[in-house]
C-alpha cells in the first residue's frame, strides 16, 4: 500500500493541494475551492489514490482560511501536520527555480512533511479553548482601539486646550471622559463655574466630582486665548470621548465573558492557583495552547514555543553563547512574563528565587525571564498531576517512596 503526503497551500477562497509519494513524485495537483463539498471530494480522491495506505496531510495555516479543511480532516481521522509559512518560505529557497506559485508552495509543504520528523500533528481543540481564543483576540483588538482613540483624543485636546490635556490622565480617569462629553473648551468651563460643574458631574455618578471640577476650572482659567478650529476640535473630542467610553463598556463585557468561559475549563482552578495568574492571563494561556498537554508535547517544548528556552549561538572557539530564539509566541511569553513580575512581588517563593538571580548578577529582565521559565515547569507539573499550587511540596505515598 502506498504512503502519500498531501501538502496544501491554504488561502481564503481557494486552496492548492499537491500530493506526492515516497519518492517525492507528484501524483495529484489540484486547486480546490474553500467549501465543504469540494474539500470532501478532494479527501475522497486522495484516499482513493492511497488505496488503503497512510496519508499525511500538511497545511501552512492552523486557523483562518484553513479552519474548515482542518476540521474536516481531523473529523475524518486524518493525520494533519502544521508547517508555519515562514518555514515554507525558507525551505523554498532550497528547491529548484526562483518562481513562486501556489503549486510550488504546496509541493514544498508536502515534501517537508515527508522528510521532517519534528512537526507536531494538529488536534481538534475543545469548544472552551476555541471560545477563549476568539474572546481574547477580540479583547486584544479592543484594547488596541482604546489606546489609539486615547492617543488621538489627547492629541486633539493638545491642539486647542493644552492645560486641560495636562490636567487628567485620560487612560485611567473615567471622570475626565465624562467631563469631555459636556464641557471641552475654556470658555464653557468658566461659564458654568465650579459649583454647577461639580453638581453636573455628581449627577453622572462621577467620583470626587468636586476635585475634578476644581482641576478643570484651573485649566480653564489658565487659558483665555481662542485657537483657530476650536469648535471643530471640541466636537471631535466629544466623539472620541464617547468612543473611549463605549470601548470601556465593551471591554468590561468581554472580560466578564472570558472569566465565565474560563471558569468552565477543567484546568481553570489549577492555573489560577499559581500566584500572579488571574482569569485574563489564564484564559490567554488556554487560548494559545488549548490547555491540552498532549498537543504541546512537554514543558521543554512549551518553553521553546514561549521563547523561554535559550538557544546556543556557538561558532568556532566561542561556546556557551545562549540567546533568545527569533521565532516564538509573543502572546504566550507575555503570559509568563507578566505573571512572573506579579509573583516576584507577592509570592515569597518567587520573590526569593528572583532575589537569588539578582544576587548572581542578573538584570531585572533576566531574573524575571528565569523566574518565568521556572514557573512554566511548575505549571506544567500541576496540570499533569491535576492539583493546585501550594507552598508545601507534595507528599509522596509511602509505598511509592
Amino acid at each position: 500500500m502506498p504512503e502519500l503526503w498531501a501538502g496544501t497551500d491554504a488561502g481564503k477562497a481557494e486552496h492548492h493541494c499537491t500530493v506526492i509519494d515516497t519518492d517525492g513524485a507528484k501524483v495529484l495537483s489540484r486547486r480546490v475551492p474553500n467549501s465543504e463539498p469540494e474539500l470532501l471530494q478532494l479527501l475522497g480522491d486522495v484516499l482513493e489514490l492511497a488505496n488503503g495506505g497512510q496519508v499525511t496531510w500538511a497545511v501552512d495555516l492552523n486557523a483562518g482560511g484553513a479552519a474548515l479543511m482542518i476540521a474536516l480532516l481531523v473529523g475524518h481521522g486524518q493525520r494533519v501536520l502544521y508547517i508555519p509559512g515562514r518555514t515554507v518560505h525558507h525551505a523554498s529557497g532550497s528547491y529548484r527555480g526562483d518562481g513562486k506559485t501556489d503549486a510550488k508552495d504546496a509541493f514544498v509543504i508536502a515534501d517537508q512533511a515527508r522528510m521532517r520528523r519534528d512537526l507536531q500533528p494538529l488536534q481538534q481543540w475543545d469548544e472552551i479553548a476555541v471560545d477563549l481564543r476568539i474572546l481574547t483576540a477580540r479583547r486584544y483588538d479592543l484594547t488596541v482601539d482604546r489606546t489609539r482613540a486615547i492617543n488621538r483624543l489627547r492629541a486633539q485636546i493638545l491642539e486647542y486646550f493644552p492645560a486641560l490635556e495636562r490636567a487628567f490622565d485620560y487612560s485611567t480617569s473615567k471622570a475626565a471622559l465624562v467631563l469631555l462629553t459636556g464641557y471641552r473648551t475654556p470658555a464653557a468651563l468658566r461659564r458654568i463655574g465650579p459649583a454647577r460643574l461639580s453638581t453636573w458631574l455628581a449627577n453622572r455618578r462621577v467620583r470626587s466630582a468636586g476635585a475634578v471640577a476644581i482641576a478643570a476650572l484651573e485649566a480653564a482659567h489658565a487659558q483665555h486665548t481662542v485657537i483657530a478650529g476650536e469648535k471643530t476640535a471640541a466636537a471631535m473630542v466629544h466623539t472620541l470621548a464617547r468612543a473611549v467610553m463605549a470601548l470601556d463598556t465593551e471591554i468590561a463585557a468581554t472580560d466578564a465573558a472570558i472569566e465565565a468561559r474560563f471558569r468552565e475549563h477543567r484546568h481553570a482552578e489549577t492555573i489560577t492557583s499559581m500566584p500572579g495568574i488571574g482569569t485574563l492571563l489564564g484564559a490567554e494561556f488556554i487560548a494559545r495552547t488549548g490547555g491540552d498537554l498532549d498537543a504541546v508535547g512537554g514543558s521543554r517544548r512549551l518553553a521553546g514555543i514561549a521563547g523561554l528556552a535559550p538557544v546556543p549561538k556557538d561558532s568556532g572557539r566561542i561556546s556557551g553563547n545562549m540567546r533568545r530564539p527569533h521565532r516564538y509566541h509573543r502572546r504566550l511569553l507575555r503570559v509568563f512574563y507578566l505573571s512572573a513580575q506579579v509573583a516576584a512581588r507577592c509570592c515569597p517563593i518567587s520573590k526569593a528565587f528572583y532575589e537569588r538571580k539578582r544576587s548572581e548578577g542578573k538584570s531585572h529582565k533576566q531574573a524575571i525571564l528565569a523566574l518565568a521559565r521556572r514557573r512554566l515547569d511548575v505549571l506544567w507539573a500541576l496540570m499533569r498531576d491535576q492539583r493546585t499550587f501550594t507552598t508545601e511540596p507534595p507528599r509522596r505515598h509511602p509505598a511509592a517512596a
